[in-house]
Parts: structure tokens; sequence; C-alpha cells
């Protein structure tokens, strides 16, 4: 009997433990730090943190670098989302039509998103240094004007934006070619017999066909946007005077240098929740796409 039912649950019972640990590595530091974000703490071993309530969040909604910080990782996100999305479409097209070279030129095209984020972003430091940069070098030859790139409030968040396009198109468009393997060619073959344009293919049937791939890729690179850390400190780290600072980059200085763990766990509860509303949206989206095509 007991060897019966040991054999009928063998899946839970081997899978159990991971489970449990899984669980337990995800819901920790999230209860630890939605409770942490009602206390005043400095870290500090000698004085226990403070019951303060809702103050943390108060604080935060009255502090201008909170709402600015909030601006810019709008702003970075959505451009950047907005390019990798649009440059992928097109570059996954491209390649996944039959040329010589199409072997070499996925490797290459590959190679940015397996770079460390950190070292790429010191070496865009360099392409971006206004007198010997590459990125200037460019321009002059062009007969344009040098920019200051990461130097300057207003040009910062378009220069990283490049930067976080140049590493993390070819993902999108490595799902969209997934995405454009697995489309019918029934509706292809009866446009051709129509008589119809590559565009009206492309508009009428593939890209119908690849709104839910494509919201998927969307949502994967939304979450991971949202996140960006490692080269916006690497390049600027939130500068010139907090013109590139994001929530993320702004709950690490407030913990990390300011001491403020209450005030930084109150900032990265809201962010979390920004983040599950802006995914939980993506997913409606997926699945109201996927009934619309069904």
């Amino acid at each position: 009997m007991q060897y019966s039912w040991f054999n009928r649950n063998l899946k839970w019972i081997y899978t159990l433990p991971a489970v449990i640990f899984v669980m337990l590595m995800m819901l920790f530091p999230i209860i630890y730090t939605v409770r942490i974000s009602f206390y005043e703490w400095s870290m500090s071993a000698t004085t226990p943190p403070v019951w303060v309530g809702l103050s943390n969040y108060l604080a935060l909604f009255k502090d201008e670098r909170f709402w600015h910080a909030a601006g810019s990782t709008f702003y970075f996100t959505f451009a950047a989302l907005a390019l990798e999305v649009i440059l992928g479409i097109a570059i996954a097209l491209l390649l996944s039509r039959e040329f010589r070279g199409k072997n070499l030129v996925k490797t290459v095209f590959l190679l940015p998103m397996v770079a460390t984020p950190v070292a790429m972003g010191l070496v865009w430091m360099l392409i971006y240094e206004p007198t010997i940069g590459v990125a200037n070098m460019l321009l002059k030859t062009f007969g344009l004007e040098p920019l200051l790139w990461l130097a300057s409030p207003n040009q910062v968040i378009p220069s990283l934006v490049i930067v976080d396009v140049w590493e993390w198109t070819p993902m999108i468009a490595l799902i969209i070619m997934a995405g454009l393997a697995t489309l019918p060619t029934d509706p292809y073959e009866a446009a051709d017999v129509d008589g119809a344009s590559t565009w009206r293919k492309f508009v009428s049937i593939t890209l119908p066909l690849l709104r839910p791939t494509i919201i998927v890729a969307a949502m994967l690179r939304l979450i991971d946007v949202l996140k960006t850390f490692d080269i916006i400190y690497a390049t600027t780290q939130g500068g010139p005077n907090f013109a590139s600072e994001t929530l993320n980059l702004y709950g690490y200085v407030l913990g990390f240098q300011y001491f403020k763990l209450g005030m930084a766990s109150s900032l990265l509860v809201i962010f979390f929740a920004l983040v599950m509303g802006l995914t939980l949206f993506m997913i409606w989206m997926r699945k109201r796409m996927e009934g619309a095509t069904s």
C-alpha cells in the first residue's frame, strides 16, 4: 500500500524539495523587503530598526529625485523597448531569408548579447569619449558637430538607449525568428495566387500571426529593461546631475550610499509593484491577441 502511494506520487516527492527551495529563495527577500519598508534603519548593529509605518512611502512621494528617477526609468525603458522591437522584427525578417554567409552573420549578430554588460559599458564609455571617442570621430567624418554623449543631461539617456539597443536587439530578433519558423505556409500561398505584394503579406499575414510572439519578446525585454542597472552604473552612475538615474539605481544609492534601508526598501516595493503591473498587462494583451487570432 505504502509502495503504491509512493509510486503514484513520485513526481511530487522528488520535485517538492526543489520547489520549496525556489519558493523560499523568492518569497523571503520579497517579504523581508516589504517588512523593512515600514522601518527606519541605517543598517547599524547598535541602532535597531524603528517602526515608522508609511512614512518612508510618503517621503518618497514627496521626493523630487524619486519622481525624476521614475521619469528617467520610463523614458529609457520605452525608448529602448520600442527600438529593439522594431529593429528586432526587421532583422529577424532579414535573417530568415536564405543568403550566402547567413550562419556567419547570425553568429556575429548574437555576440553583443553574450558580452558582459559592465565590460560593454566601459567600452562604450571609450566610444562616447568627447575628444578621442570613435562616435565623435564618425560625426566629424560626416561633417557633423561632435556631441557630449554621456556628459550632457539631454543626450545621456538617448546615448544609453543606443547601448541597450545594440546589446539586446539580438534577443528580440532571436525570438521573432523562432516565431517566423512556426508560421503556416497556406496563407502565403493564397496571397501569392491573389498577387499580393511583399508589404501586403507582411501587414496582413506575418504581423497578425506574429503578434503573440512579439508580445512575449516585448514582455521579456520590458522586465529586463526596467531593471537595467549594470550598464548605467558602469557608464554614468546616474549622472550627470542625476539625469540618467533610474529607480533601480536610486534604490541602490539610498540603501548602500545613504544607508536609508527603509526608504530603499519602500522604493523597491513600489518598483516591484510597477514591474508586476506592467507584466500582468502584457500577459493580458498576449491572451487577447491569441483570442483574436484563434
